[in-house]
């Protein structure tokens, strides 16, 4: 097989990161997660007391995070800050929200879309994140954008979370997510959006199986036609 990549975008909760996972262990690809880099930039803000209301004072910070992406033995993706590896710490509700600020300040993109792009460089890659499809990889085999109702996604971050041991109320874990729908949708620096040429798939009534097999299964398409 070629080498290859899909980007995979989508909301907030629409299972991405385990869509995009599974996806490269059945192709045979590298999987990267995008919006675990964003999550420990938003992490590192939080530590260090920054203003996530301030995008001057997040710019001014950026040049001094030092996230790094490593793969540990059982392929899995681990995010570092630094020596520190913040994979866990990431998930946290506070976090992801953090994550959506610092998201929207342009030279944390475009730090990031460079970082990514250099570790994808070479690879068959599956890459999941806001902007894949729009800016990281414009030239994609393949672009999905996954999504699924409000309900659906909040639902699954509420188990989610409580299967972790960070229970959070159903109502402030939608509260949140629809907080940050909003930012996603409507920040200046490459909004969420769907690529013109992006497949979208509703997840909302399908299993993690399902999800995955169709979105192989249009991969295989994809390189059929490339080929």
């Amino acid at each position: 097989m070629s080498v290859f990549s899909i980007a995979i975008d989508g909301p907030s909760g629409a299972g991405k990161s385990s869509v995009a996972r599974a996806v490269a262990e059945k192709l045979g690809a590298m999987y990267l997660d995008t919006g675990a880099m964003y999550r420990a930039v938003g992490l590192y803000m939080l530590k260090n007391g920054v203003p996530l209301d301030d995008p001057a004072a997040i710019a001014a910070h950026c040049p001094g995070v030092d996230v790094r992406v490593g793969y540990g033995k059982d392929g899995r993706q681990c995010v570092y800050l630094g020596e520190e590896d913040v994979s866990e710490a990431i998930r946290a509700a506070e976090v992801s929200l953090a994550a959506s600020s610092v998201s929207t300040v342009p030279e944390v993109r475009e730090r990031m879309v460079a970082l990514q792009r250099r570790i994808a460089s070479g690879h068959s890659v599956v890459m999941d994140g806001r902007d894949i499809g729009t800016k990281v990889l414009p030239d994609a085999t393949l672009k999905v954008f996954l999504t699924a109702s409000a309900e659906v996604r909040a639902r699954r971050r509420f188990h989610e979370l409580a299967q972790k041991g960070m229970p959070e109320p159903y109502e402030k874990v939608l509260e949140e997510l629809v907080r940050r729908d909003d930012v996603d949708t409507h920040r200046a620096a490459s909004p969420l959006r769907m690529a013109e040429d992006a497949v979208e798939v509703d997840c909302s009534q399908m299993t993690l199986d399902e999800v995955v097999e169709a979105v192989a299964a249009l991969a295989r398409q994809a390189l059929e036609a490339k080929a």
